[in-house]
Protein backbone atom coordinates (compact mmCIF):
# COMPACT_ATOMS: atom_id res chain seq x y z
CA UNK A 1 0.00 0.00 0.00
CA UNK A 2 1.28 3.30 -0.80
CA UNK A 3 0.23 6.97 0.48
CA UNK A 4 -0.25 9.85 -1.00
CA UNK A 5 0.16 13.45 0.63
CA UNK A 6 -2.63 15.62 -0.15
CA UNK A 7 -3.97 18.94 1.46
CA UNK A 8 -3.59 19.37 4.97
CA UNK A 9 -7.21 18.97 6.60
CA UNK A 10 -8.80 17.35 9.35
CA UNK A 11 -9.66 13.96 8.26
CA UNK A 12 -11.67 12.52 11.50
CA UNK A 13 -13.71 9.82 10.40
CA UNK A 14 -16.72 9.42 11.34
CA UNK A 15 -17.57 12.74 12.13
CA UNK A 16 -20.67 12.53 14.44
CA UNK A 17 -23.32 14.70 14.28
CA UNK A 18 -24.78 16.39 17.39
CA UNK A 19 -27.44 19.50 17.48
CA UNK A 20 -26.46 21.99 19.60
CA UNK A 21 -29.45 24.58 21.68
CA UNK A 22 -29.20 27.34 23.10
CA UNK A 23 -32.03 30.42 24.17
CA UNK A 24 -31.51 33.59 22.20
CA UNK A 25 -34.15 36.35 23.78
CA UNK A 26 -35.53 33.96 25.34
CA UNK A 27 -36.40 31.71 22.26
CA UNK A 28 -34.71 28.08 21.47
CA UNK A 29 -32.21 28.11 18.34
CA UNK A 30 -30.98 24.95 17.09
CA UNK A 31 -27.41 24.49 14.97
CA UNK A 32 -26.20 21.10 13.77
CA UNK A 33 -22.40 20.73 13.71
CA UNK A 34 -19.75 17.91 13.55
CA UNK A 35 -17.00 19.35 14.96
CA UNK A 36 -17.24 17.76 19.00
CA UNK A 37 -15.39 15.53 20.81
CA UNK A 38 -15.60 14.25 24.60
CA UNK A 39 -13.21 15.13 27.59
CA UNK A 40 -13.14 13.85 30.33
CA UNK A 41 -15.43 11.21 32.49
CA UNK A 42 -15.26 12.26 36.22
CA UNK A 43 -15.90 15.70 35.04
CA UNK A 44 -17.70 15.03 31.93
CA UNK A 45 -17.10 17.73 29.43
CA UNK A 46 -18.49 18.29 25.01
CA UNK A 47 -15.25 20.66 22.89
CA UNK A 48 -17.56 22.02 20.03
CA UNK A 49 -15.87 24.26 17.42
CA UNK A 50 -18.72 26.50 15.97
CA UNK A 51 -17.64 29.06 13.49
CA UNK A 52 -17.70 32.66 14.45
CA UNK A 53 -21.14 33.58 12.23
CA UNK A 54 -23.60 31.36 13.89
CA UNK A 55 -26.34 32.75 15.10
CA UNK A 56 -26.42 30.39 18.06
CA UNK A 57 -23.07 31.41 19.45
CA UNK A 58 -24.77 34.36 20.33
CA UNK A 59 -26.76 32.47 22.91
CA UNK A 60 -24.29 30.46 23.87
CA UNK A 61 -21.54 33.50 25.45
CA UNK A 62 -24.92 35.27 26.72
CA UNK A 63 -25.98 32.81 29.24
CA UNK A 64 -23.01 30.19 29.57
CA UNK A 65 -25.66 27.23 28.63
CA UNK A 66 -26.31 25.15 25.45
CA UNK A 67 -27.40 21.59 25.15
CA UNK A 68 -26.05 18.69 22.42
CA UNK A 69 -28.34 16.26 21.18
CA UNK A 70 -27.54 13.27 19.58
CA UNK A 71 -30.12 12.67 16.59
CA UNK A 72 -31.24 9.31 15.36
CA UNK A 73 -31.30 8.87 11.78
CA UNK A 74 -35.07 9.61 11.64
CA UNK A 75 -34.16 13.25 12.71
CA UNK A 76 -31.74 13.63 9.71
CA UNK A 77 -34.11 16.02 8.12
CA UNK A 78 -34.41 18.08 10.95
CA UNK A 79 -30.46 18.28 11.84
CA UNK A 80 -29.92 18.80 8.56
CA UNK A 81 -32.48 22.24 8.32
CA UNK A 82 -30.98 23.59 11.25
CA UNK A 83 -27.72 23.30 10.08
CA UNK A 84 -28.43 24.78 6.48
CA UNK A 85 -30.80 27.77 8.00
CA UNK A 86 -29.73 30.86 10.21
CA UNK A 87 -31.38 31.61 12.97
CA UNK A 88 -31.09 35.18 12.38
CA UNK A 89 -33.20 34.04 9.33
CA UNK A 90 -35.63 31.88 10.21
CA UNK A 91 -37.05 30.69 13.72
CA UNK A 92 -36.30 27.27 14.48
CA UNK A 93 -38.08 26.95 18.17
CA UNK A 94 -40.53 25.12 16.49
CA UNK A 95 -38.86 22.35 14.88
CA UNK A 96 -38.61 19.80 17.82
CA UNK A 97 -40.46 19.08 20.59
CA UNK A 98 -38.71 20.27 23.30
CA UNK A 99 -37.81 21.12 27.37
CA UNK A 100 -35.65 22.35 29.88
CA UNK A 101 -33.89 20.65 33.10
CA UNK A 102 -32.21 22.32 35.61
CA UNK A 103 -30.27 24.30 33.02
CA UNK A 104 -33.16 27.29 31.99
CA UNK A 105 -31.39 28.09 28.67
CA UNK A 106 -30.30 24.74 27.38
CA UNK A 107 -33.20 23.52 25.28
CA UNK A 108 -33.26 20.01 25.15
CA UNK A 109 -34.98 17.99 22.14
CA UNK A 110 -37.56 15.25 23.43
CA UNK A 111 -37.95 12.63 20.70
CA UNK A 112 -33.65 12.26 20.33
CA UNK A 113 -32.61 9.36 21.54
CA UNK A 114 -29.75 11.18 23.83
CA UNK A 115 -29.57 15.03 24.87
CA UNK A 116 -27.35 16.67 27.76
CA UNK A 117 -27.47 20.10 29.04
CA UNK A 118 -24.45 21.86 29.27
CA UNK A 119 -22.79 24.79 31.06
CA UNK A 120 -20.22 26.74 29.46
CA UNK A 121 -16.80 26.75 31.11
CA UNK A 122 -14.70 28.17 28.58
CA UNK A 123 -14.72 29.36 25.16
CA UNK A 124 -11.43 29.10 23.74
CA UNK A 125 -11.43 31.97 20.96
CA UNK A 126 -8.40 31.69 18.55
CA UNK A 127 -8.85 34.74 16.75
CA UNK A 128 -10.10 33.61 13.36
CA UNK A 129 -12.63 31.66 12.48
CA UNK A 130 -14.39 29.32 15.54
CA UNK A 131 -14.77 29.23 18.75
CA UNK A 132 -14.10 26.74 20.71
CA UNK A 133 -16.87 25.87 23.51
CA UNK A 134 -15.98 23.66 26.38
CA UNK A 135 -19.34 22.90 27.95
CA UNK A 136 -19.82 20.30 31.63
CA UNK A 137 -22.13 18.05 31.24
CA UNK A 138 -24.68 18.88 34.14
CA UNK A 139 -27.69 16.54 33.37
CA UNK A 140 -28.09 13.71 30.38
CA UNK A 141 -31.54 12.23 29.79
CA UNK A 142 -31.79 9.06 27.29
CA UNK A 143 -34.69 7.58 25.74
CA UNK A 144 -35.74 4.56 27.48
CA UNK A 145 -36.19 2.48 24.36
CA UNK A 146 -32.50 2.73 23.26
CA UNK A 147 -31.39 1.77 26.85
CA UNK A 148 -29.26 -1.80 27.15
CA UNK A 149 -28.58 -2.75 31.00
CA UNK A 150 -27.42 0.79 32.23
CA UNK A 151 -25.98 2.32 28.91
CA UNK A 152 -27.46 3.25 24.93
CA UNK A 153 -27.24 0.63 22.76
CA UNK A 154 -25.30 2.41 19.82
CA UNK A 155 -27.55 -0.03 17.28
CA UNK A 156 -30.93 1.79 19.10
CA UNK A 157 -29.50 5.09 19.18
CA UNK A 158 -29.39 5.15 15.30
CA UNK A 159 -26.73 8.01 15.46
CA UNK A 160 -25.17 8.82 12.18
CA UNK A 161 -21.88 11.19 11.29
CA UNK A 162 -21.30 13.45 8.30
CA UNK A 163 -18.57 13.40 5.99
CA UNK A 164 -16.59 15.75 3.51
CA UNK A 165 -18.32 14.04 0.46
CA UNK A 166 -22.05 16.22 1.63
CA UNK A 167 -23.43 12.56 2.87
CA UNK A 168 -24.73 11.57 6.19
CA UNK A 169 -23.76 7.86 6.88
CA UNK A 170 -24.94 5.47 9.76
CA UNK A 171 -23.11 4.09 12.31
CA UNK A 172 -23.54 1.22 14.65
CA UNK A 173 -21.92 -1.98 13.20
CA UNK A 174 -20.03 -4.15 16.08
CA UNK A 175 -16.08 -5.08 14.47
CA UNK A 176 -14.09 -6.67 17.25
CA UNK A 177 -14.34 -6.09 21.03
CA UNK A 178 -12.57 -3.43 22.85
CA UNK A 179 -9.67 -4.00 25.69
CA UNK A 180 -9.88 -7.96 23.54
CA UNK A 181 -8.78 -7.93 20.10
CA UNK A 182 -5.47 -5.92 20.97
CA UNK A 183 -4.43 -8.93 22.99
CA UNK A 184 -4.16 -11.40 19.83
CA UNK A 185 -0.67 -9.74 19.50
CA UNK A 186 0.95 -10.70 22.55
Amino acid sequence: MSLKKIKVHPYLIPKPVAIIGANIEEKANFLTIADLCTTGYKIPRFVISSGKGHYTNKGILENKEFSVTIPSSTLVKEADYVGIKSGKKVDKSKIFDIFYGELKYAPLIKNAPITHSCELVENVDFGDTHYLFIGEIKETYVNEKVMEGRIPDIKKVDAFSYYYDNNYYSVGNVIAQAYKVGKELE
